[in-house]
């Protein structure tokens, strides 16, 4: 799945269960709004002068964790790929 920010306008609905403009679900845009004021208000707490870097920061790190987990499920792992032990 692909994910499509909604960028407001007259294509965003609130009617149904997804969105018209983005074709999410009225649950995922809400869960997404959550977690981006649950970031803005951590920085505001830290009194974070630097947005920018910690915004950057979160988004790498986020980045990182999404692929180990991916890898972790596919039973990946850390390593190269090799088989061990064989």
């Amino acid at each position: 799945m692909q994910f499509s920010p909604c960028r407001g306008g007259d294509n965003c609905t609130k009617e149904g269960s997804h969105c018209k403009g983005c074709g999410r679900s009225h649950v995922e845009i809400a869960k997404t709004k959550e977690l981006a004021q649950s970031i803005a208000r951590f920085a505001v707490e830290m009194g974070y002068e630097n947005v920018e870097e910690f915004a950057n920061f979160v988004r790498d790190k986020s980045i990182g964790t999404v692929f180990k987990m991916r890898m972790e499920q596919q039973g990946g792992g850390l390593g190269i790929g090799l088989p061990i032990g064989k």
